[in-house]
């Protein structure tokens, strides 16, 4: 295959015309143990690579043998990220959406499964023509098809074709699973030519507690391991606790075969708005610029201006904000990675510190009670003593009951709530039993037989197959009355486009009933007939979507049914909806921020204007 097939890229770099029109790709593997802390590195690097004006787009590897991440529970590898083509997939296409403020669609997540279906199916349509198929060439051969096509598929708004494609191979070298992918890139890195093609590789420096020293030998071994693949690391990223010494720094340069600038330092920070800064500051774009032959202006980056300012403020908050997250998949943090996000955005918006209290749905059910009353009891002085409440969306009938008595708790001491997906569902169902007064009032996901089934399953919905039946991806939903607190917190859209993930929906049928004692759907789908938004009378805002609107939350621009949330939590909604909703930097901003960047208005960042008057 020649070079020019591999993809090539229209417009300027920044500043002038590229000499080379060739897509650069930059390989993200990891090493010693996984989640290490890949994913936000590839994002990052994207992150400078954009602030210097280019367009950026990434793909994420997953080795397991899954089609896409639609049936994982999020106990596995964390919460299931939704795209706007309906594509189910993994969290870490969320953080290049964050980072990158970009559009992803389901073949940037690339997992063994997709690769052999592909090749099995065109080994079927006798594509092959007779020939054995075989894992080199023919799968490896699919996996860098694979790659250059979707480099080219434009991300951003703009429609350009992107210049530079982040790649994050998922695991950990070395793993059985990964070893195709591996030797697909080996092969890829001469098909595409030296200058268009890095490999950075992420690794662990322990530093043991008994004698306090960062070791480096198992980064010693993966990169001697990712060599004896064919691949050598041009940048090793270096993971540790504190920052990596200059002595450890020269013992990995000597071992591993690279230059000190080429071994870089990412130790814990406060924030993951951080990471890009430090990588920044070690040299990570000049490096680039040479090794990939980018003719790169230095200049002042405003976007990177927007990230510094955004990691101070987070470090100077001081009035703190909580909310209970009830949920069944608490144990696991990454379970609701976007939701945490979205909180964190919407937190950050508003100058306050969030604190999330994940409560188990479980603990709340008297069950508990009998069998764990310690447990019982703390539970609901968590959720009694946060000031807003959350239900996420869900599945299955375990810790359903919990989230109802939550909701209820939160309807009639009239604490700021907000339920995305089944938590709306559940919304209307603790409505219907206890103000409508029909106790078997149900969803038929949990109760088939169920006299009131106020959530029904969807027509469309096939029961016999479970991967990709849902109601997936970006939709529409209409705002049918003006008076709506989350259309205000639109800036009075008529419509929001939002992604869903859901097989059961509210019955319309019975619609009426609720709207009649001043439970409103304010929002539905295009047809009328999909209820979206829920809101109820006389409280400070109990909210309800049907859609997950933390799958389009940005770090600048936070989504405002968790905005909202944020906002009635810390006291500040009816004062924000009062001024019009008005996007604004807060007076008190610009002089906290310590004038990091002085020639930029801090008015760049568009946070919303909270201080009360």
């Amino acid at each position: 295959m020649n070079q020019t097939s591999f993809g090539s890229f229209g417009g300027r770099w920044e500043g002038k015309r590229s000499q080379s029109r060739t897509m650069k790709y930059i390989l993200v593997t990891g090493g010693v143990i996984s989640g290490i802390g890949k994913g936000i590195i590839a994002s990052s690097v994207g992150t400078i690579l954009k602030s210097c004006g280019l367009h950026v787009t990434a793909i994420k590897i997953d080795p397991y043998i899954n089609i896409d991440a639609g049936t994982f529970s999020p106990y596995e590898h964390g919460e299931v990220f939704v795209l706007d083509d309906g594509g189910e997939v993994d969290l870490d296409l969320g953080n290049y959406e964050r980072f990158l403020d970009i559009r992803l669609t389901r073949d940037n997540n690339l997992t063994t499964g997709k690769i052999y279906q592909s090749v099995i199916n065109k080994e079927r349509r006798g594509d092959y023509l007779g020939k054995t198929v075989q894992v080199v060439p023919h799968i490896t051969d699919a996996i860098q098809e694979w790659v250059v096509k979707q480099a080219t598929v434009p991300v951003d708004d703009d429609d350009v074709i992107p210049q530079v494609c982040v790649i994050e191979l998922g695991g950990t070298v070395g793993d059985i699973e990964s070893m195709p992918f591996v030797e697909a890139f080996r092969q890829f890195q001469f098909k595409v030519k030296r200058e268009n093609f890095c490999n950075i590789h992420v690794s662990l420096i322990p530093q043991p507690s008994a004698t306090g020293e960062q070791k480096t030998k198992p980064t010693q071994n993966s990169v001697r391991e990712l060599r004896g693949l064919g691949l050598s690391p041009d940048l090793i990223m270096c993971r540790c606790s504190t920052a990596l010494e200059n002595s450890v720094k020269e013992k990995i340069s000597m071992f591993c075969h690279v230059e000190p600038e080429q071994v870089i330092c990412v130790h814990d920070v406060s924030s993951i708005y951080k990471v890009p800064l430090l990588l920044e500051q070690q040299g990570v774009v000049g490096y680039l610029s040479r090794r990939l032959n980018m003719p790169i202006e230095t200049r002042p980056r405003k976007m990177l201006t927007k990230w510094k300012e955004m990691s101070d403020r987070s470090d100077r908050l001081l009035e703190q904000c909580s909310v209970a997250l009830v949920g069944k998949y608490t144990k696991f943090s990454d379970s609701y990675a976007s939701v945490i996000k979205a909180l964190e955005h919407s937190a950050l918006a508003i100058s306050h510190k969030l604190e999330v209290k994940y409560i188990d749905s479980a603990s709340l059910e008297p069950s508990t009670l009998k069998e764990e009353p310690v447990k019982y009891h703390e539970a609901w002085q968590k959720l009694c003593s946060a000031d807003g409440i959350l239900v996420p969306g869900g599945f299955g009938v375990r810790g359903t009951e919990g989230k109802i008595r939550a909701i209820n708790w939160a309807r009639k001491q009239k604490k700021p709530f907000l339920g995305v997906c089944l938590g709306m569902q559940l919304a209307v169902c603790e409505f219907a039993r206890n103000t409508l007064g029909w106790a078997d009032a149900n969803s038929t996901e949990f109760d088939p037989e169920s006299k009131h089934p106020v959530v029904i399953d969807m027509p469309e919905h096939n029961p016999g197959q479970m991967g990709g039946t849902m109601r997936l991806g970006k939709r529409r939903t209409i705002f049918k009355t003006n008076n709506s607190v989350l259309r205000k917190l639109y800036e009075d859209a008529e419509y929001v486009d939002e992604r869903h993930r859901h097989r059961f929906e509210v019955n319309p049928e019975l619609k009426s009933h609720f709207e009649e004692k001043g439970f409103r759907f304010v929002g539905q789908d295009v047809e009328g007939e999909r209820m979206e938004v829920i809101e109820l009378d006389d409280h400070p805002y109990f909210v309800g979507v049907q859609y997950h609107p933390e799958f389009t939350s940005r770090p600048i621009k936070p989504s405002p049914p968790y905005l909202g949330l944020l906002l009635a939590a810390a006291g500040k909604l009816q004062s924000y909806l009062q001024k019009g909703c008005r996007l604004s930097p807060r007076d008190t901003y610009s002089d906290r921020s310590g004038g990091s960047t002085p020639e930029f208005e801090i008015s760049e960042l568009k946070f919303p204007s909270t201080s009360n008057e």
